[in-house]
């Protein structure tokens, strides 16, 4: 019998080949996954300036010859850990900060425990960013601070930015901000108020859980986790792809707990009254208009943020005071807009060129 005409005999060969070998890289692999840790995370040299309740303060340690005058005070979000902006070298945003000249201050967080359920907005927003101003300002021995936040760390930011408006924050830089928690579509949905009792929910488990906070994330998008492992599965033969794999899933599961009346307040003034956006916000009965922010700003946004859509953030420019502001859309996620290859070749270095020249 003859063979088909153009049937490559040779090139199907290759390619049962190539598959062997890939399964059996599989296999290997496989086991070495679930017998090793994943890469260590968060190790760029740093000092601990203080802890405090959830707060804690770091100072990563200069590298540069030459230091910008303005120290930068990075703000987390509350639900996350900071290690995201600090993931190994070469994928390090503190790094690349480091090495481009900057004085780098993180306020990053703790869980809060039982006895901290109490915690409150006026707590984040008139105790701890404040103390942590003050002390960047002793340790590093200037006025002015320039801050960065990312996610719900750059409302927290914004709140701090518009009742401490004279000073002495000198720029505001915001990563994935929302305002307008209306189209926050799927959180405003779990939160409706005629369905959702937070008051209930907070007086049962004093803090909010931080079980239900992975689910609502996870909820966003229910078949991305079964998705992302089947490509794990594909790809475990790949070093690199597993090690950004296994970064990528350690923080995203690594969920804080919120404080209860903190959470409470989120709720209440933010998802049900949309108080930031409808400038009525007060904060221990501080108003907190984004007007009053006159200092230069910059709002970084992702394409295809699906935690934090544009329609949610698009508004922030137009609402602060400052004649000097920008907004910048890039492609990436949520997340890839800050972290991995994508934030090396677009967000890192557009920051770096804006704020490089108001940091002198």
């Amino acid at each position: 019998m003859n063979a088909p005409t153009g049937l490559d005999f040779a090139s199907i060969s290759e390619r049962v080949q190539s598959e062997v070998q890939r399964a059996i890289q599989r296999s290997i692999k496989g086991v070495e996954y679930f017998s090793s840790s994943g890469p260590s995370l968060g190790s760029t040299p740093k000092d601990i300036l203080a802890v405090r309740g959830t707060m804690n303060l770091y100072h990563y340690r200069p590298v540069a010859d030459e230091i910008y005058r303005v120290p930068i005070l990075i703000v987390m979000a509350t639900t996350n850990r900071g290690y995201i902006l600090d993931m190994v070298p070469g994928q390090s945003f503190i790094e690349f900060l480091l090495k481009r000249g900057y004085d780098v201050y993180m306020l990053d967080w703790t869980a809060p425990k039982p006895e901290e359920k109490s915690l409150r907005m006026e707590d984040y927003v008139l105790d701890f960013i404040p103390d942590c101003i003050r002390r960047v300002q002793q340790d590093s021995g200037e006025k002015d601070v320039s801050i960065i936040g990312y996610c719900f760390g750059g409302v927290l930011s914004l709140l701090y930015g518009s009742i401490f408006h004279d000073g002495p924050m000198k720029n505001l830089i915001c990563f994935t901000t929302p305002i307008d928690f209306r189209e926050m579509k799927l959180f405003s949905n779990f939160s409706d108020r005629r369905y959702f009792d937070v008051d209930r929910l907070i007086d049962t488990t004093g803090n909010m859980p931080p079980e239900l906070i992975l689910q609502s994330f996870e909820m966003l998008r229910p078949g991305s986790r079964v998705a992302s492992q089947v490509q794990l599965w594909d790809n475990i033969w790949n070093d690199e792809y597993v090690k950004a794999y296994r970064m990528m899933d350690r923080w995203g599961t690594d969920t804080l707990p919120l404080a209860g009346e903190y959470f409470r307040a989120i709720t209440k003034d933010l998802m049900w009254d949309n108080k930031l956006y409808n400038d009525t916000m007060t904060v221990g009965g501080r108003e907190a208009k984004l007007a009053n922010i006159k200092v230069p700003i910059l709002h970084a946004v992702a394409e295809h943020d699906h935690i934090v859509p544009y329609d949610a953030a698009k508004h922030l420019i137009a609402k602060i005071g400052s004649s000097d502001k920008e907004e910048v859309v890039l492609k990436g996620g949520h997340v890839s807009v800050v972290a991995g290859a994508n934030a090396i070749k677009r967000l890192w270095p557009k920051l770096d060129s804006w704020l490089g020249k108001r940091s002198t």
